[in-house]
């Protein structure tokens, strides 16, 4: 399975676009396109987790939700575009789904799941693209507190504060 450079460029556009929409909205700039296999966008998503004080929304997990419930058959021949490495958990749903294919926009500021996804016999190409190196680098220079709790990292200053859990 393989796309044009063109029809790459497209896919990573969406991510994007969703990326800078949820950094808009004071979250974390990450986003996915789920990409059919004739190159239809069926959805895109962004990180969540601040707007929606969710443990799990990561961009591709939130592209996941956006397209809906989909056949085994349109999971088999899509392709995840992201603008970041997917961390472990994105990993394990792209893993899941039997998503054959990823794109990365960028894997400098963080290196998630490649390995196992590669390992695992997904073909992953890293796009190394420049905007989305920035549009990370920026965030994580804004807001590194923000940045390690949503990958995991102990916080410097003790973490955000506590919610109760939902019921």
């Amino acid at each position: 399975m393989s796309d044009s450079a063109t029809a790459q460029e497209r896919y990573l556009t969406a991510a994007i676009a969703a990326a800078r929409k949820g950094r808009s909205e004071g979250g974390i700039p990450i986003g996915a396109a789920l990409v059919s296999a004739n190159g239809e966008i069926l959805a895109t998503g962004y990180n969540k987790r601040v707007q929606l004080g969710s443990a799990i929304r990561h961009g591709e997990t939130d592209a996941l939700e956006n397209a809906g419930r989909l056949s085994a058959a349109v999971y088999a021949g899509s392709t995840m575009a992201t603008t970041l490495s997917p961390c472990d958990m994105c990993t394990g749903a792209i893993l899941l789904y039997k998503i054959p294919r990823v794109i990365v926009g960028e894997n400098r500021t963080f290196y998630g799941g490649e390995d196992l996804l590669r390992s695992r016999g997904v073909e992953v190409v890293v796009a190394d693209d420049d905007e989305c190196v920035q549009i990370m680098t920026e965030f994580i220079a804004a807001e590194p507190e923000l940045w390690n709790e949503d990958i995991g990292e102990p916080s410097t200053s003790g973490g955000p504060p506590r919610r109760a859990a939902k019921e």
